[in-house]
């Protein structure tokens, strides 16, 4: 008999991601749960088999609302859920703590709440992913030399990064309270196509097309360029979520996953000018997109999961940022129009 997937947050970059390796690798049927006013650019290229409930289907509903929650644990009889849904972009939880908080922590308990409150309590395998962000700042004077594992102390820097503390904490809980098969992951920065355009490398390759579509000056508005970062493929990520779920699931574990090429945020934007068919692009710091506190210094040690999964990166840095690049450059070239965010 076929398996069935549940994706929270299938309208996002990840989720859309997974959908598309699931499609490839497995015969899967699989639940996207998304909310009736998400944009579905993300899954458009899927929409004739959405329609035609090929493998995908989507289910309407909400992390604020438990109800709806378990409606679609009751549709998709899931045996594997991917919780993936957040309010993911740690700038805006400056702004909006509460709705941070709210979403990203009781959202997750409700999801495993709903999870509990049904038949496939005893079932279903669980990934709950947190986030590399509880990590926060990291002092050089006690980082590892083989960079953060699993057991370094959190240090959030963000609102985002406190809700994504009590994610991995609650999804621990459900594993080791009620004997649910649930892991949590802290996924270090990962990218590619569809990045939203909040986040830098993905705001620094729109910036670009945008010049050289002639629809911006040759000015890239930028935050802070010092933080330093350890780079993942989204492909690379959503394999690695789904070898967390089976291969020898382990209740209640907790695994860092990142890339391997480590740069300042910097090298990256001077990548993506480097690449431009404009020259002389001038660099602006913008003070609306500097953090109050930044997490600068973002190294996973990736042994743990390693050790048990065998997973390894198999995309280079280079493949990651042209792509997020060709990416930005089609969307640009379709004659939409876009923030300069």
């Amino acid at each position: 008999m076929k398996k069935n997937a549940l994706i929270t947050g299938v309208t996002g970059m990840v989720g859309s991601h997974l959908v598309d390796f699931l499609l490839e690798e497995t015969d899967w049927n699989i639940y996207g749960l998304a909310r009736w006013n998400d944009s579905l650019e993300n899954i458009e290229h899927l929409s004739d088999r959405i329609n035609k409930k090929d493998r995908v289907e989507l289910i309407y509903g909400d992390l604020n609302d438990l109800a709806s929650l378990i409606t679609a644990i009751e549709k998709s009889k899931p045996d594997y859920i991917f919780h993936l849904a957040a309010q993911s972009y740690p700038q805006t939880s400056f702004d909006a703590p509460l709705e941070t908080l709210d979403t990203n922590i009781i959202g997750t308990a409700k999801v495993l709440e709903a999870v509990r409150k049904t038949k496939y309590k005893n079932h279903t395998k669980i990934h709950v992913c947190a986030s590399s962000e509880v990590f926060g700042k990291m002092p050089n004077n006690i980082l590892p030399e083989n960079g953060i594992h699993e057991e370094c102390p959190f240090h959030p820097a963000s609102p985002y990064a406190i809700s994504k503390i009590g994610t991995d904490l609650v999804g621990r809980y459900y594993a080791e309270a009620y004997d649910m098969c649930v892991m949590t992951t802290r996924m270090f920065t990962h990218t590619g196509p569809r990045r939203g355009d909040v986040f830098s490398e993905s705001t620094f390759a729109k910036q670009v097309a945008m010049i050289e579509a002639g629809l911006q000056e040759p000015k890239i508005y930028v935050g802070n360029l010092d933080s330093l970062r350890t780079y993942a493929d989204v492909r690379d990520a959503v394999r690695a979520y789904y070898v967390l779920l089976t291969h020898n699931p382990i209740a209640g574990e907790y695994y860092n996953i990142g890339g391997r090429h480590t740069c300042k945020i910097g090298d990256v934007l001077q990548y993506f000018i480097d690449r431009s068919t404009v020259d002389n692009i001038e660099v602006v710091i913008d003070p609306e997109r500097l953090r109050p506190i930044d997490a600068d210094l973002q190294i996973p040690d990736m042994t743990k999961f390693k050790n048990h999964t065998g997973w390894e990166p198999q995309y280079s840095f280079e493949q990651t940022m042209d792509d997020l690049l060709d990416y930005w450059r089609t969307r640009i070239k379709s004659g939409r129009r876009f923030l300069r965010r």
